[in-house]
């Protein structure tokens, strides 16, 4: 034990001594560096290969929390809780909330075909029958057939004065994404009296021995065409074959293509029109002596109506003009028109006022066919010209006052050579071929320069969706070239119409009209002198009031009844000299839908 001490204190010894050498070896060492670092080390560039990607270690923390041992810290109480329960008595059922729902409104039921019939005093009589059906989800046809008559008597008449109005239609129409086309045929039989011969006028021998019946036949067929994506816009056609009891023909075809074009920002339309008429009249005018000569007569037009309309914030315009080249070809005269077509608005308080205005003119195309429907009663002699509107200038202001009251006001001149003016024919019993026509009971057509002066007003108000109401009112002023009046063209008319839903079942309308005094003339012929020549007396006609009614009931989406009452003031006024119109006329009658 005494030997190993001395051995480990020299073992300390040598390693305490080797550890301070090591020490100031290394203070040395230390202290040169300071000492270079004093002086200028030079400029080192040094490469970093690796940046510097720096890496978080987990935190830990103590797992033992230490206690303390200190008298001054507070003990807690237990605290114990109890809870005093009273019942109370309620007798409140809260109840479940539950939307409430909107009661939707059933669509009502659509049917394709509909049926009506009516019967009324004068042996009135009414049928009606249509149907539009889908052949496929693009295709439709459409029938509809049209009959209108009556046998009743006029008393102060010498003639029979029966007349019906038949007419069937057929229209088929296909519609594609950007084509749409379709076809029509059509058919109409009328027959009217020249009845305008008052009783004890003319013997009854001769009364018995006049044919007064007159019957019109109409057939016609036409076209359409409409495309999208195109330059051509489409086209429609018309052709018609017009005739009467009395070998009178006429012919008519017309074509009407449109094409649009865009300039700029605006679009161009020019319309185009090929309108060919051509007819005859086997009897010769009732001022001759004689039935020959016939007349013929056979017209082309050719149009075009450039057109480009301009848009703008609240102005619309309308800048065009018409250029048409018209061939008398029957007396081989040729002409060649061109009229204004220009029309524009501008909306100066907003819907409250609205001004608009044009001045447009044309070249058109009078007919047989078109004076048959205004004048039933015209002769198979006619004069055939077309009208040359040199203008026709409009200014007015339209709008809507309030929600559901709106107007307008218009004041308009046109200028119209060779208007048509129905004038009544002449007396002439000198004739040899009996004709029902030939006893001042028939019309002509008169043809004047004629310069109108116009004013018209119109007032709607919808009192409610299911009341409505409108009146309007016009006045005209005659300028002829002749001197003479203008023939049976009234200078004041006016007419009030009104709507009424009165519930789900009930409904009604009137429909009131006023039409001021004509001018007409009364001739007799004098045979081997001219028509200027013979004896002329003139007649006023009388301004007239007439006030038209009609109430119907649903029994249910198919089933209805109507009633309809016409001239509820019993007068029998004249339409035309001569002749005077049915009195008091009541129709009632039923309309059943269905599907066919």
């Amino acid at each position: 034990m005494g030997t190993r001490q001395p051995q480990q204190k020299e073992h300390y010894m040598r390693n305490y001594i080797k550890l301070s050498l090591f020490v100031m070896v290394g203070l040395i060492q230390t202290i040169q560096a300071q000492e270079e670092d004093k002086k200028d080390i030079g400029t080192e560039t040094v490469t970093v290969v690796k940046a510097y990607a720096p890496s978080i270690s987990d935190a830990f923390k103590i797992k033992s929390v230490p206690t303390l041992n200190d008298s001054i810290v507070l003990q807690k109480k237990p605290i114990s809780y109890s809870i005093f329960s009273v019942p109370v008595a309620s007798t409140f059922t809260p109840a479940k909330g539950k939307a409430s729902g909107v009661k939707k409104t059933p669509a009502p039921k659509l049917f394709n075909s509909s049926a009506s019939i009516g019967l009324g005093n004068y042996n009135n009589a009414l049928v009606d029958f249509y149907t539009s059906r889908a052949l496929n989800r693009d295709e439709r046809l459409d029938i509809s057939l049209n009959h209108y008559s009556s046998r009743g008597d006029i008393p102060t008449s010498a003639l029979d004065n029966v007349f019906y109005n038949s007419k069937l239609d057929a229209n088929y129409s296909k519609y594609d994404r950007y084509l749409s086309w379709g076809a029509n045929v059509g058919f109409q039989h009328q027959m009217y009296n020249w009845y305008g011969i008052p009783n004890g006028y003319y013997t009854e021998e001769l009364v018995n021995s006049i044919d007064e019946k007159q019957n019109y036949f109409n057939v016609h067929a036409g076209a359409h065409i409409k495309m999208e994506d195109s330059f051509f816009k489409g086209a429609d056609l018309l052709l018609r074959r017009f005739w009467d009891a009395t070998n009178s023909a006429e012919n008519r075809a017309v074509l009407k293509p449109t094409f649009e074009a865009p300039i700029g920002d605006e679009m161009l339309t020019i319309k185009a029109e090929f309108d060919y008429l051509g007819g005859v009249f086997k009897n010769a005018p009732v001022s001759n002596d004689t039935k020959d000569p016939e007349t013929k007569y056979s017209f082309l037009q050719v149009g075009v109506n450039p057109n480009i309309q301009i848009v703008n914030d609240d102005i619309t315009l309308n800048l065009g003009a018409t250029f048409v080249y018209g061939m008398d070809i029957e007396n081989k005269g040729n002409n060649f028109y061109v009229y204004p077509k220009v029309t524009g608005s501008y909306r100066l308080v907003d819907d409250l006022a609205i001004v608009y205005g044009g001045i447009e003119g044309g070249l058109k195309q009078n007919s047989f066919y078109g004076y048959v429907e205004e004048n039933p009663y015209v002769s198979p002699t006619l004069e055939i010209q077309p009208t040359d509107q040199q203008y026709d200038g409009y200014i007015g202001i339209k709008g809507q006052l309030l929600s559901n009251l709106s107007y307008n006001l218009k004041g308009s001149y046109t200028a119209e050579n060779r208007k048509p003016l129905f004038m009544l024919n002449p007396e002439n019993t000198n004739r040899t071929d009996k004709k029902g026509y030939y006893y001042g009971n028939s019309f002509q057509v008169f043809y004047d320069d004629v310069r109108t002066l116009g004013i018209f007003g119109e007032l709607n108000v919808d009192v409610n969706r299911n009341f409505s109401i409108g009146i309007n009112a016009e006045a005209f002023d005659y300028d002829t070239e002749t001197g003479n009046p203008a023939w049976n063209l009234p200078s004041f008319t006016s007419s009030l119409f009104l709507d009424y839903q009165i519930d789900e079942q009930w409904y009604m309308g009137a429909n009131l009209f006023f039409v001021g005094e004509r001018d007409d003339v009364y001739s007799v012929a004098t045979p081997g002198s001219l028509p200027s020549d013979f004896t002329m007396t003139p007649v006023t006609l009388k301004s007239y009031f007439d006030a038209n009614a009609h109430v119907g009931y649903r029994f249910n989406q198919q089933l209805s009844v109507f009633a309809k009452a016409n001239n509820i003031a019993n007068k029998n006024y004249m339409r035309w000299n001569n002749f005077k119109v049915q009195g008091f006329q009541v129709l009632a009658g039923a309309t059943y839908k269905f599907d066919l």
